[in-house]
């Protein structure tokens, strides 16, 4: 594997020992080890995770208990974080998660073996379909954590920071449907606010990167902006029903 230079030594080693733990471990069977989100960019912060996908052409017992410690110790170095997949179920998983894997065909490194994603393609059906589960599934999810943890800032914090995936998800979809992709999925979401004449909004997007990037908000901020963003999958699930069809 190549160095990742852009990436902090630490990080850096832990995926050099996993991706050799996973080439003894796997063998033969191992067909990609693919790294996307942040990581991919070059762009992880402190509190990270960092995202792998191991293609395979199988997965058995003694594959796992293999992997099981190299996965610990990532875990604890490094917030390794691994998704494993089996090459017949790369289609299927594109076309039932397309949101997410736009996202990583966007952002990814390959690290071993070929790239898995090569000349799949989407259907914008199910594309729209998903954006709108997605966010509902948000919405409805925000308006419970508020309820449970109002009156504690700290974990308000923490949903408002794990709200932030999904959302910039979302904005980057909406505008590869659009016709107008942006850099990286944060940029999308500043992006899809730009035009709004509520100037709160930047804001809310402000204290959004905030709590991602340090898992904590300046008290009394984290309720309004839990609120806002409800307000804002609002917004996105408005531009979603303007998508023109499929033709």
């Amino acid at each position: 594997m190549k160095a990742n230079h852009d990436l902090p030594a630490h990080v850096d080693r832990v995926l050099e020992e996993f991706v050799a733990s996973a080439n003894q471990a796997c063998g033969e069977a191992l067909r990609s080890i693919v790294l996307y989100g942040s990581g991919a960019e070059g762009r992880l912060r402190a509190t990270s995770d960092v995202n792998l996908i191991l293609v395979l052409t199988a997965f058995t017992p003694e594959m796992a208990d293999a992997l099981r410690e190299p996965l610990r110790v990532g875990q604890a170095a490094a917030r390794l974080a691994v998704m494993f997949l089996l090459q017949s179920e790369v289609a299927a998983a594109v076309n039932a998660y397309p949101v997410k894997y736009l996202d990583i065909i966007h952002r990814h490194r390959i690290l071993h073996g070929s790239n898995p994603f090569e000349g799949l393609s989407f259907s914008r059906d199910a594309c729209v379909f998903r954006l709108k589960q997605v966010l509902l599934n948000l919405r409805l999810r925000l308006r419970s954590f508020y309820v449970l943890r109002g009156l504690n800032e700290e974990q308000l914090a923490l949903v408002v920071a794990d709200a932030a995936g999904p959302l910039r998800s979302c904005a980057a979809t909406i505008l590869e449907l659009e016709g107008h992709a942006a850099a990286s999925p944060k940029e999308a979401l500043e992006q899809m606010i730009l035009p709004l004449t509520d100037p709160g909004w930047s804001e809310t997007v402000g204290h959004l990167s905030e709590a991602r990037e340090t898992r904590r908000l300046q008290a009394g901020v984290a309720g309004k902006t839990l609120f806002r963003l409800m307000e804002l999958t609002e917004l996105l699930l408005t531009r979603v029903g303007n998508l023109p069809k499929e033709p």
